[in-house]
């Protein structure tokens, strides 16, 4: 895919994992402060959450240089995944790394594009 604006950085990152617990709101959202903290990204609104009966929790954080979702689910597996969007660099290894100790498992990948 051709870069349209090459002089706006921008970087992405998914990251996925199985755990063993559920994953509820109050969770999800000292994820998303402390994944702040970790990006070093200034935060412009609360992290907020939802609970959809379909597909599981839900949250978001609103950055100065974009955000990140999170995703919960308990059926058919217990998964989650993020989803981060930035116009400043963070590092992709220390969020894995990150990820991995808070929700104490070793079942995490992540792709950077």
């Amino acid at each position: 895919m051709p870069d349209l604006a090459p002089q706006i950085h921008r970087q992405r990152l998914v990251v996925e994992g199985l755990i063993d617990r559920h994953i509820d709101a109050a969770e999800i959202t000292d994820y998303l402060w402390r994944l702040s903290e970790v990006c070093e990204m200034q935060i412009l609104q609360e992290p907020v959450t939802h609970q959809s009966p379909l597909y599981g929790w839900a949250g978001w954080v609103h950055w100065e240089a974009s955000g990140a979702h999170f995703y919960a689910w308990d059926q058919p597996v217990r998964f989650f995944s993020v989803d981060l969007y930035t116009c400043t660099a963070f590092d992709d290894r220390a969020v894995l790394d990150f990820t991995a100790r808070f929700f104490d498992t070793s079942r995490v990948i992540g792709r950077p594009f």
